[in-house]
């Protein structure tokens, strides 16, 4: 098989026809599979580790989950500022937004690891899950067009 056989017919690659929504609607779909494997590790973690763990678990995730909404925001005022004829939303709020929530994220994690004193392990096990599901819906995104 040769690199040519995975391209549209225009030769443009595997992104042609590949939309805004169709990539906001994966990043939607990885939010929900972030919920769910939140439970089950919380419950695993919880059951085994104790509450403290489990509760590591959730805030894991809980900061995995708004990365992933506030990157889905981002990329949302991004393509409308590239796209010709929608009208802008403003990219200052959105981006003090971004920074804040990066800072809101490292009070979290040391105030999570300082008093819960769970396993650090259970929190990047919550942290991962995003990548985890992320990278799930990516791999469902790219067969879609690519098959």
């Amino acid at each position: 098989m040769t690199s040519d056989s995975r391209q549209a017919p225009g030769g443009q690659g595997w992104t042609t026809g590949l939309t805004d929504s169709d990539v906001r609607g994966a990043m939607l779909s990885a939010l929900r599979l972030l919920a769910l494997f939140t439970f089950a590790a919380t419950a695993m973690f919880w059951w085994k580790l104790g509450w403290p763990s489990g509760a590591l678990v959730v805030i894991g995730a809980s900061i995995s989950a708004a990365s992933l909404w506030e990157w889905t925001r981002l990329m949302n005022v991004l393509n409308q500022a590239m796209d010709a004829g929608h009208t802008r939303r403003p990219k200052g709020l959105t981006l003090v937004g971004f920074f804040l929530r990066l800072g809101l994220t490292l009070v979290v994690l040391y105030v999570s690891l300082k008093y819960l004193h769970g396993n650090v392990f259970a929190l990047a096990a919550g942290l991962g899950l995003g990548l985890l599901s992320l990278t799930i819906e990516a791999l469902r995104l790219m067969n879609r067009w690519t098959v």
